[in-house]
């Protein structure tokens, strides 16, 4: 008996001094886009978490797609506070918040996809994450979404072919400069967009190029101004952590976060451009025309938003002005 119980000790003793693999600890990602559907946005916080799992550094990450675990304007507030581990979130939703976001949804900030990979190493963006970082966060993988217009009447290019069309827009700003150029305004979300151009409400909208696919709405519409090379709105969609609970991580979890994240960027960045390439595959086969603003196009509507949205931001938001300057530094 005793014998027995000596091998038993032994037995726990040389468990404990084995080095075993410690409890695995779980964080929850959550996020408003579909899940399991091919978006982008879904897929680089699930390659995220497929990427720490295999590190096997002891954390898991489950992911809550769909607004199944916070709605979306509610994911800025949970994960500053600590309840929330992770999320991908659009950072004009917290400029209410945090007015100075508002300059992540700026028309005409990035051109392409190539200038926004340019904008992320920039001054622009260190201030930006800077502020993110004093809120309770940190980015762990930058993510721009690009967008264009669709319109029922003509296509939209220059200025003066906006004027006297009824526009659903994406963001303040874009509304300033719209309203600014001639448009008049209807606000309301992106699920609206549909009924309201068939029944007449509207005339024409901005919005993203996967809303663009997923709303359907190249049934309604008679013209698609693609982003190309020379786009006026494209949104900053990041992959945030909340920094209190990333600074309280091991350090090798950090490290595999922090490879999981990259690996995640390089991925949405090539999906981002395969989107836009779908969506005019999908407009062009529905009889819908596509086309693409010039340069001179996108420097007459810039001229318009520096008057509009441009001043208003650098006149209201503190510090808005430097930081506009910051961004539109790089080209």
């Amino acid at each position: 008996m005793k014998r027995h119980m000596l091998c038993a000790m032994l037995g726990l003793a040389l468990a404990a001094g084995s080095g075993a693999a410690p409890a695995e600890t779980t964080l929850r990602a959550s996020h408003q886009f579909p899940g399991g559907q091919g978006d982008p946005r879904d897929e680089m916080v699930q390659l995220i978490a497929r990427e720490v799992e295999a590190a096997n550094v002891g954390l898991k990450i489950q992911v809550f797609p769909g607004s199944s675990l916070y709605k979306a304007k509610e994911q800025w507030g949970a994960l500053t506070r600590g309840q929330l581990d992770m999320t991908a979130f659009p950072l004009d939703y917290a400029s209410g918040r945090v007015p100075q976001f508002s300059a992540t949804l700026m028309p005409g900030l990035v051109r392409n996809y190539e200038h926004a990979q340019r904008l992320n190493q920039s001054n622009f963006m260190k201030d930006i994450k800077a502020l993110v970082e004093k809120q309770g966060a940190v980015v762990i993988a930058d993510a721009w979404l690009a967008g264009g217009f669709a319109s029922k009447k003509h296509c939209i290019t220059s200025p003066d072919t906006i004027k006297g069309q009824v526009i659903r827009a994406a963001g303040p700003a874009f509304e300033q400069m719209l309203a600014a150029a001639g448009a008049s305004i209807s606000s309301m979300p992106s699920s609206e967009v549909y009924s309201a151009m068939q029944t007449g409400v509207l005339d024409a909208a901005n919005t993203s190029n996967d809303s663009f696919v997923s709303y359907r709405l190249y049934e309604q519409a008679k013209c698609l101004t693609a982003p190309g090379d020379n786009a006026l709105w494209f949104m900053y969609e990041p992959v945030l952590m909340s920094k209190k609970v990333f600074d309280g991580l091991e350090p090798r979890q950090r490290e595999a976060i922090l490879a999981a994240a990259k690996k995640a960027e390089a991925y949405f960045f090539e999906e981002a451009k395969k989107g836009e390439q779908k969506m005019r595959d999908v407009y062009t086969k529905a009889g819908v025309e596509v086309v693409t603003m010039t340069p001179e196009d996108y420097q007459a509507w810039m001229a318009v938003a520096k008057h509009s949205s441009y001043r208003l931001f650098a006149e209201k938001v503190k510090g808005g002005d430097e930081l506009l300057r910051k961004a539109l530094a790089v080209q």
